[in-house]
């Protein structure tokens, strides 16, 4: 009984502390914005920094998108809007109702398998977890699969922390013959969701493997968490936090997703104030230069790059420019194979997945790791945007449902299989031919 009330006082003290730190955000409200030409997208965009919005999705004339509007704005982001002649309508009236929905059910998840859990390697994915959480996973994996997985260290965060990622291989990736698949989420801090996809990959691959080619045929580069300090600042004060830490006189923080090496500084923000400002200068971020270190590191055996994100159901491939690389076709081939796959798994009141190119079907973004990959020699390299889940408890966006975090992880292991799997069958291909000539 003492326990039982000790876990109840526990999460009550958590819930409280957690709902003081979402003030900012009492009043906010977010609406659904719909544009018809680029004169009134530009108008949405001026009005980015001026009345401090957070744009979840930029609006464009085939598209509509959602911004988050702080209370104070509200009024004149209303007429504003209005006197462009742009249509809108609020779809969340209070943000910080949403957010403290979120805590209470993810808190409930947390204390429900805190006590529950029987296979140590394994971790349940029935909530949200926190970095160290994720860090320790790992440390246990590698210790308890010392023969498929080895811990490295890609080096410093801006705040000093480790951006840690796990080799998986049966080979130590010392067969050269293997390609290699590299997935990492949470370059966007606040894309919790993301988390599911690369903890089930490794669930799938080590914990209850039951398709061997997976493990024994490709080797595997796995980063949950790239973006650690944007991370922990998203659960500890600032729950849309997109950034990386980066210090700033103005405002904190560098899009780590437009800091890449390519096109740099074309389609992004020179404002260190906006949720897509690039930095000072191509991998001006430490973030950001792991990834380039493993592209290079493994450049010419890594087949498939896969940068998860959300919230949208896309397949997203390069330029980010709009240009299509010499693969474009095969890009997309490979992409709709993957978002079939992910469309069969999926719920079905969630939509299908969307393939194509991503200044094409969202808009134009420079910088962007998918690029970079594809820049390096990756031939399929993508970026996932995750479904936006809505259950019983309508919290939706990059909010979580702790209902839907396994069914995000499954979903989305579909289409890295098929992804991974034609990915070996093309490499094995194209050594064969290397080989006979």
């Amino acid at each position: 009984m003492i326990i039982n009330m000790f876990r109840v006082f526990t999460v009550f003290l958590l819930i409280s502390v957690v709902y003081a730190k979402h003030e900012i955000y009492d009043g906010a409200s977010v609406y659904e914005v719909q544009v018809e030409n680029e004169a009134q997208s530009k108008v949405v965009s001026m009005l980015e920094e001026q009345l401090g919005l957070d744009i979840w999705s930029r609006p464009g004339p085939s598209r509509s998108g959602m911004v988050l509007v702080p209370q104070n704005s509200k009024e004149e982001f209303a007429y504003k809007l209005r006197l462009a002649g742009i249509k809108f309508q609020t779809t969340v009236d209070n943000v910080k109702e949403q957010l403290e929905i979120e805590d209470r059910l993810l808190a409930a998840a947390s204390d429900e398998i805190s006590y529950e859990r029987s296979n140590k390697a394994a971790l349940p994915l029935k909530r949200v977890y926190r970095w160290q959480e994720v860090e320790n996973h790992m440390v246990q994996l590698a210790q308890t699969y010392p023969d498929k997985v080895t811990l490295v260290n890609g080096g410093p965060t801006y705040e000093g922390r480790p951006v840690n990622y796990l080799r998986v291989s049966t080979t130590n990736f010392q067969d050269l013959s293997k390609p290699v698949v590299f997935i990492m989420s949470l370059l966007h801090s606040r894309e919790w969701i993301t988390q599911a996809a690369t903890l089930y990959a490794l669930d799938q691959l080590l914990v209850n493997n039951t398709e061997s080619d997976l493990i024994n045929d490709i080797d595997w580069i796995i980063m949950p968490t790239a973006n650690p300090d944007g991370y922990i600042f998203s659960h500890d004060s600032d729950r849309f936090w997109r950034k990386n830490r980066k210090y700033g006189r103005r405002c904190m923080g560098v899009d780590l997703n437009r800091n890449y090496d390519i096109n740099w500084g074309t389609e992004s923000s020179d404002s260190p104030c906006y949720e897509d400002y690039h930095g000072t200068e191509p991998f001006s971020e430490p973030e950001s230069v792991v990834t380039k270190k493993i592209l290079e590191e493994h450049q010419d055996r890594i087949q498939l790059f896969l940068d998860i994100h959300s919230y949208g159901s896309y397949v997203l491939y390069g330029y980010g420019n709009g240009e299509l690389p010499p693969n474009g076709e095969a890009l997309s081939s490979v992409g709709v194979l993957i978002g079939d796959a992910i469309d069969a798994a999926k719920l079905t009141n969630n939509p299908n997945y969307t393939v194509g190119n991503l200044a094409q079907t969202l808009y134009p973004a420079s910088g962007g790791s998918q690029d970079y990959a594809l820049s390096v020699g990756v031939p399929y390299s993508y970026c996932l945007e995750l479904p936006a889940f809505r259950g019983s408890a309508s919290i939706t966006g990059f909010l979580v449902d702790p209902e839907f975090i396994e069914q995000a992880g499954y979903e989305t292991w579909e289409g890295i299989k098929a992804g991974a799997r034609y990915a070996l069958n093309n490499y094995r291909m194209r050594k064969e031919i290397q080989i006979t000539v």
